[in-house]
């Protein structure tokens, strides 16, 4: 790993940003998609954080290599949020599911888990939500790679 991968550098800061604000309309716009009544609490918020380090660890390290990667490293980065979002998101309803009661052992825990992930992921799937995402990440990978080379 060269030595430039752990310093902070304008293109890192630009993805940070770029996916921060992705996770924060992708969270807008997923609620409608959940069960009225649904409480979100700090659902935007935490994917807006998952965001903000996916584009640094993920996107920010693979900058600098020309747009055509910087595109892809953004869509990577896109898909790590997405992931991390999902697995946070599914953790933290499954403990709250403990804390209530509803849920003994650490074996049902998990699969409770998976499920509320496997059942997230299933509302996916809807037009705007995908484009976005994959608008996002293509333009949060040319504008990180574009202020990387900028202020390099």
């Amino acid at each position: 790993m060269p030595a430039t991968d752990t310093m902070p550098t304008a293109g890192k800061l630009a993805a940070a940003i770029g996916l921060a604000v992705l996770g924060w309309i992708g969270s807008e716009m997923f609620r409608p998609l959940m069960d009225e009544g649904t409480d979100f609490g700090w659902f935007n918020y935490a994917n807006a954080g998952i965001g903000a380090i996916c584009g640094w660890r993920v996107t920010g390290r693979r900058l600098g290599y020309g747009y055509a990667t910087g595109v892809s490293a953004g869509l990577t980065g896109m898909v790590a949020l997405v992931f991390w979002a999902v697995f946070a998101q599914s953790l933290n309803e499954m403990l709250q599911r403990t804390l209530n009661g509803r849920i003994t052992g650490v074996m049902n825990g998990l699969i409770e888990m998976f499920e509320l992930a496997t059942e997230y992921v299933m509302l996916l799937p809807d037009g705007p939500l995908i484009g976005v995402l994959l608008a996002g990440g293509f333009l949060v990978g040319a504008l990180a790679e574009w202020v990387d080379r900028r202020w390099a």
